[in-house]
């Protein structure tokens, strides 16, 4: 996940567990969207159902991670934004272009079938806006379905562009973390309220709609999480069960159905102690090979799934001729699971690796950069 120069007082520069916890967080985002396919007389889990806060994790986990990996070269005065967009760039758009056209075969192919679908879900303004990722910049009460989960990228590559502003209010507060917390807090409970006058739901809820409102201050509020833990200095027991009592808070609080707005909160509180783990040299299980190569697979899981799931939703519906909005058996969606990791694993090695290695040859040029990569 990243190379960069261990501190002497700070975190190790190898995080795994926040690596591994990637793979938990896009599984769960991968069973939100499968358990809406299945009969509801299954049953029905309500920490499956929360999932779909993942992405909040994501959202914070990002400020975290590039606070660990940049922020040593911002405070230096040797950050380069030329070369920080390079990176942000490579990091993104191989898997995005590979799964976008991939979506743009299986609608052509589609139309040239005959096969009946939503023109709304499939328009040229949402493809433009897809492919630039800036689906989620503006009010829009349709969505975008080209690329679906492509719309949190939107509202990470805004927070990209605006990271020297995130890096240089975090600067401002070094010595003052819980103060930057108290920072992004208040700026999610603002916007929630505005968003929630504007649209009628919680910032949890915005993804194509204004989708960028939902970052702004998790970002922010993980480049505070980063603050702390870089003061802290905790014992292996307690960093353990720090992290069991996050962890298990986190999932009562899912299971009992919480509002999306106090999951989102006790999410931080895992993030910051699973980092712990690693500043502890307490990671465990979680820094084992295939733990951590699922994390690093996880963008690839996270985006795909779904337009392997809608495609083969819209295959089987034509075979069998019935409406794709038939529900999937418990095998039927344990195969496509299979399928799905398989296919993650592929683009990640084949796409996504080498991918961000060319683009960062070509455009950075040949000093190394200084804090190293994400």
């Amino acid at each position: 996940m990243t190379s960069v120069t261990p501190t002497r007082d700070g975190y190790p520069a190898d995080l795994r567990a926040l690596t591994s916890l990637r793979a938990f967080l896009a599984v769960g985002v991968v069973l939100f969207h499968y358990q809406l396919q299945w009969d509801p007389a299954l049953g029905f889990s309500p920490i499956i159902e929360r999932s779909r806060l993942a992405v909040d994790a994501f959202f914070m986990l990002s400020g975290f991670i590039l606070a660990h990996v940049y922020g040593p070269s911002f405070a230096a005065g040797t950050f380069s934004y030329r070369r920080f967009i390079v990176a942000r760039i490579a990091r993104l758009y191989p898997l995005h272009l590979a799964v976008l056209a991939g979506v743009l075969v299986m609608v052509i192919v589609a139309r040239a079938a005959g096969v009946q679908y939503d023109p709304t879900t499939y328009t040229l303004e949402g493809f433009v806006k897809t492919l630039l990722l800036v689906q989620a910049w503006f009010p829009n009460l349709l969505g975008y379905n080209w690329s679906g989960p492509s719309w949190s990228l939107s509202a990470e590559w805004f927070a990209y562009l605006l990271f020297p502003a995130y890096a240089l209010i975090a600067m401002k507060l070094k010595t003052r973390p819980w103060a930057l917390l108290f920072l992004g807090a208040l700026g999610f409970v603002v916007i929630d309220a505005v968003y929630g006058q504007m649209f009628g739901k919680v910032l949890p809820r915005a993804e194509d709609n204004m989708g960028i409102l939902r970052i702004l201050p998790e970002f922010l509020i993980g480049m505070a999480l980063y603050g702390l833990g870089h003061q802290w200095h905790w014992p292996r027991p307690i960093a353990i069960v720090a992290c069991v009592i996050a962890s298990l808070g986190l999932l009562l609080a899912m299971q009992f159905s919480l509002d999306d707005r106090l999951v989102v909160a006790l999410a931080a509180p895992v993030i910051l102690t699973w980092s712990m783990l690693a500043k502890a040299a307490e990671q465990g299980p979680l820094s084992s090979p295939l733990a951590v190569f699922s994390g690093e697979a996880s963008f690839a899981l996270y985006l795909v799934h779904m337009p392997l799931l809608v495609a083969y939703k819209g295959i089987a519906s034509e075979l069998r001729g019935i409406d794709s909005g038939f529900y999937m058996s418990p095998l039927e969606l344990a195969a496509l699971f299979v399928v799905t990791v398989a296919a993650a694993a592929a683009l990640h090695l084949g796409v996504e690796k080498p991918g961000r290695r060319w683009i960062r040859r070509r455009f950075e040029g040949r000093t190394p950069p200084p804090c190293g990569t994400v």
